[in-house]
This record gives C-alpha cells, structure tokens and sequence, in this order.
C-alpha cells in the first residue's frame, strides 16, 4: 500500500441523534481508508447507518466525534466557507435521482447550480454555461435534446444522469454514492453502473459505493466494508471477502445472495434472535444476540476490528 495515495481517511468517527429514548448510535467508532482512483463498498441490512456515515464524511450531517481527513486536511471542524471550497472536490450522488432533483428545474437549470453557486459561472454567461451544460450531458449519455425538460418528463435512469452530472460539474476527486442504482429497474442498473465505471477510469474519480445489493459491489468495488449497527464488522479486498468471509454476519450476508441456477444448492444461515438496540447500547458485540457462536466475553466488551491477515480486518472473538 505504500506506493497508493490515501485519499480519505477516517478515524473514530461517531455520529449520534438525541431520542426521547436516549442517544441512538447511527455511527459508532468508524475507522477506514479509501485511496486514489479505488472504490470502497459499504454493505449492510437497512439502518446500520451507511448512509448517515456517507453523510457525515461529507459533513451534509455534523460528525458527534472523530476525525475526518481528506488528502492530508482534518476537515471535521471546517467552517461553512471552507467546506463550500471543499464541495468542488467531495460530491455525492443520492438514492433516489427525482427525491434529489427539483422539479422546478429543467435539467439545463439542475445542472447549472453548482455552477453558480461555486462562482464559476456568472448567470448572464449563458454561452459558456450551455456549452459546459451540454460537455456533462454528454459526459453521462444524456442527449442534447433533453437540455430544457424537467425531471417527470423523464425516466428513472435519465434522472440519476442528471444527477451524476451534476455532481461532476465541479470536477471533483471523492463521490459518495449512496445506493445510486437501487430505486432503478435492473436493466437500467447495468447501464448506470458501467458509465460510473467508466467515469471513475476516465476522470480518475474515487467512490465510496454505499449498497445493500453484494451481487453489485463485488464487481464494482477494490475494497469491501460490512457495518452492522454502526460499526464495521469486517473489511477487506473483494474477492478475498467473497471468497473467504471470516465473520459470521458477512457469511449470513453472502448466503443470502440469489443464485440464478434452479439446480445450484446453497447453505441458507438464517439469522435468528433479537436484533440488539442502537439507542445506548451496552458493551458487547452488536450482532451476539443473532450469532449462533457467541461466547460470553462476545456480550462483556466490543471486540476490535483487527487485522487477521493481510489486508483482511476482523472484529469478532471467534476469529481472534
């Protein structure tokens, strides 16, 4: 790893939301590293707080703790003029492109806001911003056409290519995308997909790819990392996560990915018992309660996520 450029670093970060109930750990003593031009995937069962922690790096939700660094910069306490700088460089494409878009705005005029507010355009430049408005449509496969319509005279897939070109008006380093291709139909997934990829070689862009779809990340990323309640249970490359996954969440996870031959037999690991509280949890391994290998030091303290062998982080007893 030493001759690749670590891009973003993130060290203990938390991020936790007042209830009547008490704090809820969204985000819980995260820590990773995401280099140059690579894409780390973020899996995970709905609420284990991927998106919150997509957000939180991005600073769209203000981090409780922790350190956010982004090449070699500790943003976690920059101020709205400094992180107005830094949108040039961190972007984020959102889940659902017509939630994300205002349906006011014609895709010329979506596309045109980072523009303006960024100061790289002056609105009365009309010339100059059509001609950019046009370079990015091009960019992502949206035809010139379509400049003036708005978001519901188009479909799904063109929506989320709005949405893709906005984000690289900027010319950014770091996107976060957040589960960019799962409110599409699955003809439409492979499309979006190939052009991010595509993107990421031609403009040397660097994702972290936040999904609940394993059959997509383990194609689309360098690095995978498994949260589970707010904490990262496991992390490592790809292929050695699918080929060898260590912690018993990640082998539930993967069992669970259809197989679309009728005649291939795969062994189901049902996950049963209660699912663990995220609001004040007590010390412990978060996912004890499910895993048929607890052991009682798995509910007295929170195991450490460790490197077990090369490149493959772990945090569970069992392993250890």
């Amino acid at each position: 790893m030493a001759d690749k450029n670590e891009i973003l670093k993130v060290n203990n970060l938390k991020k936790y939301f007042d209830t009547p109930s008490g704090k809820l750990h969204a985000v819980d003593d995260v820590s990773f590293s995401i280099f140059e031009g690579e894409t780390l995937g973020i899996v995970g069962e709905s609420g284990c707080g991927k998106s919150t922690m997509g957000r939180t790096i991005l600073r769209l939700i203000e981090p409780t703790d922790g350190e956010i660094i982004f090449e070699g910069e500790n943003i976690t306490n920059c101020n709205r003029q400094e992180m107005k700088k830094l949108r040039k460089e961190m972007q984020i494409i959102f889940q659902d492109p017509f939630a994300s878009l205002n349906p006011r705005m014609s895709v010329s005029e979506a596309i045109t806001e980072p523009l303006l507010i960024q100061g790289i355009y002056h609105k009365k430049d009309k010339k100059g911003i059509t001609k950019r408005v046009k370079e990015l449509m091009n960019l992502v496969g949206l035809a010139e056409r379509l400049i003036n319509t708005y978001p519901h005279e188009l479909d799904g897939g063109r929506r989320q290519r709005i949405g893709i070109a906005r984000a690289l008006a900027l010319n950014p380093k770091f996107i976060v995308c957040d589960e960019p291709v799962s409110a599409l139909d699955v003809s439409i997934q492979a499309q979006v997909l190939n052009l991010m990829q595509d993107l990421q070689e031609k403009l040397g862009l660097t994702y972290m790819f936040i999904t609940h779809d394993l059959s997509v990340v383990k194609h689309f990323s360098n690095d995978i990392a498994v949260m589970y309640l707010g904490q990262l249970v496991e992390k490592a490359p790809a292929d050695k996560l699918f080929k060898s996954p260590l912690h018993p969440y990640t082998k539930a996870l993967l069992s669970a990915i259809p197989v679309p031959d009728p005649d291939y037999s795969i062994d189901r690991i049902l996950l049963e018992g209660e699912i663990t509280s995220p609001i004040d949890p007590k010390p412990g391994c978060r996912f004890a309660k499910r895993c048929i290998y607890a052991k009682p030091e798995c509910v007295g303290e929170n195991p450490e996520l460790i490197e077990i062998e090369e490149d493959h982080f772990v945090a569970c007893y069992l392993v250890k």
